[in-house]
């Protein structure tokens, strides 16, 4: 499912154990792949860190997100919707 693979991609890319707290949105843009499914989530276990396709790990609270540096538009997107507390339930 969808959720799980969620849940294994952030076990496989950040080192961490989460638990999903809701779907935030689902990004597509026209011409472009891939769709870009954002959920938020819980760290509940594991230890942050980076892997092959990421340089470096950083956590930063909602005021000091380096919004000028983030390299994608749906993570932009996604962080600004789960700011404005965009959240819908998911089952597992």
């Amino acid at each position: 499912t969808l959720t799980r693979a969620a849940i294994r991609e952030a076990r496989e890319e950040c080192g961490l154990d989460v638990q999903l707290d809701g779907l935030v949105n689902i990004y597509s843009y026209a011409g472009r792949a891939p769709v870009i499914i954002v959920y938020a989530a819980t760290a509940v276990g594991g230890t942050l860190c980076a892997d092959e396709e990421c340089l470096e790990t950083a956590e930063f609270d909602a005021t000091s997100i380096p919004w000028d540096t983030l390299a994608f538009r749906s993570t932009h997107e996604g962080l600004r919707d789960y700011l404005a507390g965009l959240l819908h339930p998911v089952r597992l």
